[in-house]
């Protein structure tokens, strides 16, 4: 394992296999997870439309029936309601369900069972019964597929008390994420930005597209080790504004931020709820400075809970006003998906106003 990857394991106090690293994008990171959780515990079983023999639409569930059965992989009807609502009673009765919704547009019809069922057990049994499942999905823009593939709904599900919601960026976080979403007790939301699936996202729709191969969070252990839910990972130190970020955002924060030569901090948020409060205060009242960046729409999306609780605990700190780059108020605008798209040019518009400020 290299010093890297050793010194962020050591940092975030994982419990890991630290005996064999291999090169895996984000789809081969899922797999893992999955494949690691499901040989250490029989509950675990892996649920959803095309997940068993044609291993998902993405390949994530790939190989997972043919090691493990059709009886802990299998495939269910197209009824996002019903793959819900059967993953709530088998976690009731002890099992740890990871049901797959192939995209996370088609999670709408199966939310009654989410708020009303899942996301409500443990509460309204006194503890007596919990819905420990981990409901994965592909979600975001960027693989030019229209308005019924291409939303970002995690604002929904961080209104709702009793669900966690979980988003990765890298391959070492999604596998590390995953597994600890797995072993939760709560109903987990863990959405994977499907544009950086096979490789990080610059912004530029017209630049080649790029693979996680030589990149350092693609070093990934092959054994188990666990990201705690609720930790923010610093993408990048610095003194001059904080930018908050998540899922593709953060590539192409990463990307804008290197072009301008701005000593910006980066702060990947890895998990919307639970919020790593203390790392977003810490760094904005170092900086004095806050850009919020988001691929959903910006009307009640999670940048204007973001806003509220930065002006709350950080007023007296900032020394310009906080700016948010997001979607725009639109339906997913399958032709103009690019323009949508917090890209470069509008980070950094808003980046040299909160820096003229």
């Amino acid at each position: 394992m290299s010093e890297a990857i050793e010194s962020k394991v050591v940092s975030e106090t994982l419990t890991q296999a630290r005996d064999d690293v291999a090169q895996m994008n984000m789809i081969q990171a899922i797999n893992s997870a999955m494949d690691v959780m499901m040989e250490r515990d029989p509950s675990v079983v892996v649920m959803g439309e095309d997940v068993g023999y044609f291993g998902g639409v993405f390949r994530a569930t790939a190989g997972l029936q043919q090691k493990y059965g059709k009886n802990r992989v299998f495939d269910t009807p197209i009824t996002e309601c019903g793959i819900i609502g059967v993953a709530v009673g088998m976690g009731a009765y002890g099992l740890r369900p990871v049901p797959e919704i192939q995209f996370a547009d088609y999670i709408y019809p199966a939310l009654d069972q989410l708020v009303s069922e899942a996301a409500r057990l443990r509460y309204r049994s006194a503890g007596e019964f919990i819905a420990p499942m981990t409901v994965r999905s592909p979600f975001g823009g960027g693989i030019f597929g229209g308005q019924t593939h291409s939303q970002s709904p995690e604002g929904i599900f961080t209104h709702v008390s009793g669900v966690k919601t979980v988003i990765p960026s890298t391959p070492y976080d999604a596998k590390g994420l995953l597994i600890a979403a797995i072993e939760d007790n709560d109903p987990t939301i863990f959405f994977e930005p499907k544009r950086i699936y096979n490789g990080p996202f610059d912004g530029h729709y017209d630049t080649p597209a790029k693979s996680w191969a030589g990149h350092e969070a693609a070093q990934v252990p092959t054994g188990y080790y666990r990201i705690p839910l609720g930790k923010a990972r610093i993408a990048r130190a610095g003194e001059a504004l904080t930018i908050l970020c998540y899922g593709t955002m953060v590539h192409v924060v990463e990307n804008t931020v290197a072009a301008l030569g701005i000593d910006a901090e980066i702060v990947d948020l890895r998990s919307l709820v639970p919020l790593d409060i203390d790392t977003i205060e810490a760094s904005v009242k170092k900086t004095g400075r806050c850009l919020i960046v988001h691929e959903a729409t910006r009307t009640s999306g999670f940048g204007a809970e973001l806003l509220s609780l930065v002006q709350e605990r950080c007023f007296y700190y900032l020394e310009a006003p906080i700016e948010r780059c997001t979607g725009f108020d639109t339906p997913y605008p399958h032709s103009l998906e690019w323009a949508y798209f917090p890209g470069p040019v509008r980070i950094r518009e808003a980046i040299n106003k909160i820096l003229k400020d």
